[in-house]
Protein backbone atom coordinates (compact mmCIF):
# COMPACT_ATOMS: atom_id res chain seq x y z
CA UNK A 1 0.00 0.00 0.00
CA UNK A 2 1.51 3.69 -1.04
CA UNK A 3 1.33 5.87 1.74
CA UNK A 4 0.51 9.67 0.44
CA UNK A 5 2.82 12.00 1.38
CA UNK A 6 0.30 14.12 3.50
CA UNK A 7 0.46 11.42 5.96
CA UNK A 8 4.09 11.25 5.97
CA UNK A 9 4.02 14.90 6.30
CA UNK A 10 1.49 14.93 9.07
CA UNK A 11 3.84 12.30 10.90
CA UNK A 12 6.87 14.44 10.69
CA UNK A 13 5.44 17.29 11.37
CA UNK A 14 3.66 15.80 14.70
CA UNK A 15 7.17 14.21 15.60
CA UNK A 16 8.75 17.68 15.20
CA UNK A 17 5.98 19.51 17.67
CA UNK A 18 6.37 16.54 19.79
CA UNK A 19 10.04 17.18 20.09
CA UNK A 20 11.20 13.66 18.75
CA UNK A 21 13.07 15.26 16.40
CA UNK A 22 15.41 18.52 18.19
CA UNK A 23 15.63 21.92 16.57
CA UNK A 24 19.11 21.53 14.51
CA UNK A 25 18.49 17.94 14.19
CA UNK A 26 18.87 16.26 10.35
CA UNK A 27 15.95 14.46 8.59
CA UNK A 28 17.78 12.31 6.53
CA UNK A 29 15.67 10.74 3.76
CA UNK A 30 16.70 7.03 4.39
CA UNK A 31 16.20 7.24 8.10
CA UNK A 32 12.99 8.91 7.75
CA UNK A 33 11.78 6.23 4.98
CA UNK A 34 12.20 3.64 7.85
CA UNK A 35 11.11 5.14 10.08
CA UNK A 36 7.60 5.14 8.60
CA UNK A 37 7.89 2.12 6.36
CA UNK A 38 8.01 4.16 3.51
CA UNK A 39 9.48 4.52 0.33
CA UNK A 40 12.13 8.14 -0.12
CA UNK A 41 9.78 9.11 -2.27
CA UNK A 42 6.76 10.61 -0.86
CA UNK A 43 9.23 11.49 2.46
CA UNK A 44 10.91 14.03 -0.30
CA UNK A 45 7.80 15.69 -0.76
CA UNK A 46 6.93 15.57 2.96
CA UNK A 47 9.74 17.67 3.64
CA UNK A 48 9.57 20.00 0.70
CA UNK A 49 6.23 20.88 2.29
CA UNK A 50 7.36 21.15 5.85
CA UNK A 51 10.38 24.04 4.69
CA UNK A 52 7.28 25.91 2.86
CA UNK A 53 5.94 25.71 6.32
CA UNK A 54 8.69 26.68 8.49
CA UNK A 55 9.45 23.48 10.35
CA UNK A 56 12.55 22.05 8.16
CA UNK A 57 15.01 23.94 6.58
CA UNK A 58 17.75 22.96 4.06
CA UNK A 59 21.10 23.43 5.08
CA UNK A 60 24.36 23.70 2.44
CA UNK A 61 26.71 19.72 3.29
CA UNK A 62 24.02 18.99 5.99
CA UNK A 63 20.91 18.29 4.46
CA UNK A 64 17.16 18.87 5.64
CA UNK A 65 17.01 19.76 9.29
CA UNK A 66 14.34 21.05 11.63
CA UNK A 67 14.53 24.55 11.89
CA UNK A 68 15.73 26.49 14.63
CA UNK A 69 13.62 29.60 15.10
CA UNK A 70 14.77 32.34 17.04
CA UNK A 71 12.86 34.15 19.92
CA UNK A 72 12.30 37.10 17.74
CA UNK A 73 10.43 34.37 15.38
CA UNK A 74 8.17 33.07 17.80
CA UNK A 75 6.69 36.14 19.17
CA UNK A 76 6.12 37.38 15.76
CA UNK A 77 4.08 34.15 15.56
CA UNK A 78 2.15 34.88 18.43
CA UNK A 79 1.92 38.56 17.30
CA UNK A 80 0.67 37.33 13.94
CA UNK A 81 -2.09 34.71 15.25
CA UNK A 82 -3.76 37.07 17.60
CA UNK A 83 -3.74 39.28 14.86
CA UNK A 84 -5.78 36.52 12.47
CA UNK A 85 -8.05 34.60 15.02
CA UNK A 86 -10.14 37.67 15.18
CA UNK A 87 -10.17 38.51 11.65
CA UNK A 88 -12.00 34.62 11.73
CA UNK A 89 -13.84 35.48 14.23
CA UNK A 90 -15.08 38.50 12.69
CA UNK A 91 -15.61 36.19 9.01
CA UNK A 92 -17.47 33.45 11.12
CA UNK A 93 -20.58 35.98 12.42
CA UNK A 94 -21.22 36.42 8.24
CA UNK A 95 -20.62 33.34 7.04
CA UNK A 96 -21.45 30.34 9.55
CA UNK A 97 -23.74 27.80 9.48
CA UNK A 98 -26.18 26.31 11.46
CA UNK A 99 -24.15 23.22 11.36
CA UNK A 100 -20.81 25.58 12.82
CA UNK A 101 -22.64 27.18 15.43
CA UNK A 102 -24.41 24.10 17.05
CA UNK A 103 -20.91 22.74 17.18
CA UNK A 104 -19.39 26.26 18.85
CA UNK A 105 -22.35 25.69 21.12
CA UNK A 106 -21.95 22.75 22.09
CA UNK A 107 -18.05 22.90 23.05
CA UNK A 108 -18.91 26.10 25.03
CA UNK A 109 -21.38 23.87 26.77
CA UNK A 110 -18.86 21.09 27.69
CA UNK A 111 -15.76 23.57 28.13
CA UNK A 112 -17.97 25.72 30.87
CA UNK A 113 -18.70 22.31 32.39
CA UNK A 114 -15.08 20.85 32.58
CA UNK A 115 -13.85 24.14 33.97
CA UNK A 116 -16.47 24.11 36.32
CA UNK A 117 -15.01 20.71 37.48
CA UNK A 118 -11.66 21.77 37.05
CA UNK A 119 -10.76 19.10 34.45
CA UNK A 120 -8.05 21.10 32.98
CA UNK A 121 -6.73 17.79 30.30
CA UNK A 122 -10.36 18.21 28.69
CA UNK A 123 -10.05 22.18 28.75
CA UNK A 124 -6.94 22.15 26.26
CA UNK A 125 -8.04 19.65 23.91
CA UNK A 126 -11.82 21.70 24.14
CA UNK A 127 -10.10 25.25 23.56
CA UNK A 128 -8.12 23.51 20.35
CA UNK A 129 -11.37 22.33 19.13
CA UNK A 130 -13.18 25.61 19.63
CA UNK A 131 -10.52 27.51 18.08
CA UNK A 132 -10.16 25.03 14.81
CA UNK A 133 -13.94 25.44 14.38
CA UNK A 134 -14.28 28.65 14.69
CA UNK A 135 -11.59 29.41 12.32
CA UNK A 136 -13.86 26.71 9.55
CA UNK A 137 -16.98 28.44 10.30
CA UNK A 138 -14.68 32.13 8.69
CA UNK A 139 -15.76 29.71 5.32
CA UNK A 140 -12.03 31.28 4.03
CA UNK A 141 -9.91 28.60 2.76
CA UNK A 142 -6.80 30.19 3.05
CA UNK A 143 -7.32 31.81 6.63
CA UNK A 144 -8.27 28.56 8.40
CA UNK A 145 -5.37 26.69 6.47
CA UNK A 146 -3.06 29.47 7.84
CA UNK A 147 -3.99 29.12 11.29
CA UNK A 148 -4.03 25.40 10.99
CA UNK A 149 -0.22 25.72 10.17
CA UNK A 150 0.11 28.62 12.78
CA UNK A 151 -1.59 26.39 15.40
CA UNK A 152 1.35 23.95 14.97
CA UNK A 153 3.66 26.28 15.00
CA UNK A 154 3.07 27.95 18.09
CA UNK A 155 2.21 24.16 19.84
CA UNK A 156 6.60 23.67 18.81
CA UNK A 157 7.47 26.75 19.93
CA UNK A 158 5.25 27.21 23.13
CA UNK A 159 4.09 25.93 26.41
CA UNK A 160 0.79 27.21 26.85
CA UNK A 161 -0.06 27.34 30.58
CA UNK A 162 -4.10 26.47 31.89
CA UNK A 163 -5.91 29.46 32.58
CA UNK A 164 -5.81 30.91 35.59
CA UNK A 165 -9.63 31.09 35.92
CA UNK A 166 -10.81 28.97 33.03
CA UNK A 167 -14.58 29.42 33.91
CA UNK A 168 -13.94 32.78 32.92
CA UNK A 169 -12.06 31.95 29.69
CA UNK A 170 -15.06 30.07 28.24
CA UNK A 171 -17.25 32.39 29.81
CA UNK A 172 -15.20 34.50 26.90
CA UNK A 173 -15.44 31.67 24.33
CA UNK A 174 -19.67 31.63 24.96
CA UNK A 175 -19.60 35.34 24.65
CA UNK A 176 -17.72 35.23 21.28
CA UNK A 177 -20.08 32.56 20.01
CA UNK A 178 -23.42 35.04 20.89
CA UNK A 179 -21.97 37.42 19.14
CA UNK A 180 -20.98 35.01 15.42
CA UNK A 181 -24.55 33.73 16.31
CA UNK A 182 -26.56 37.69 16.16
CA UNK A 183 -24.03 38.07 12.93
CA UNK A 184 -22.53 40.77 14.78
CA UNK A 185 -18.70 40.95 13.31
CA UNK A 186 -17.62 43.93 14.94
CA UNK A 187 -18.42 42.44 18.53
CA UNK A 188 -17.11 39.03 17.42
CA UNK A 189 -13.58 40.64 15.97
CA UNK A 190 -13.73 42.70 19.20
CA UNK A 191 -14.23 39.94 21.81
CA UNK A 192 -11.48 37.39 20.14
CA UNK A 193 -8.73 40.07 20.29
CA UNK A 194 -9.55 40.54 23.97
CA UNK A 195 -9.31 36.63 24.20
CA UNK A 196 -6.59 36.13 22.23
CA UNK A 197 -4.42 38.84 23.81
CA UNK A 198 -5.46 37.62 27.16
CA UNK A 199 -4.13 34.02 26.36
CA UNK A 200 -1.21 35.01 24.56
CA UNK A 201 0.05 36.13 28.36
CA UNK A 202 0.09 31.89 29.08
CA UNK A 203 2.24 31.27 26.69
CA UNK A 204 6.00 30.53 27.23
CA UNK A 205 8.88 29.51 24.86
CA UNK A 206 9.57 26.04 24.58
CA UNK A 207 12.78 24.60 25.20
CA UNK A 208 12.95 20.86 23.37
CA UNK A 209 14.78 18.05 25.36
CA UNK A 210 16.96 16.13 23.60
CA UNK A 211 15.56 12.73 22.15
CA UNK A 212 17.74 9.76 22.33
CA UNK A 213 16.07 7.39 20.88
CA UNK A 214 13.51 7.65 17.61
CA UNK A 215 11.30 4.33 17.42
CA UNK A 216 10.04 3.17 14.41
CA UNK A 217 6.02 4.38 13.15
CA UNK A 218 4.08 1.78 11.13
CA UNK A 219 2.46 4.16 8.86
CA UNK A 220 -0.52 1.33 7.74
CA UNK A 221 -1.88 1.48 11.16
CA UNK A 222 -4.01 3.86 11.12
CA UNK A 223 -2.18 7.25 12.29
CA UNK A 224 -3.57 10.43 10.27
Amino acid sequence: MRIPAHAVCTAIRDDIVSGVFEPGGRLTEEVLARRYGVSRVPVREALRTLESEGFVTTRRHAGACVAEPTAQEAADLLELRMLLEPLAASRAARRRTDAHLKVLRGLVRLGQERARRGQGEDLRALGGWFHETLAQASGSPGLIALLTQMRHKVAWMFVVEAPARPVESWAEHGAIVDAVARGDAERARTLAAIHADRAAAAHRLRRHPVSTSQPAVNMSGGRH
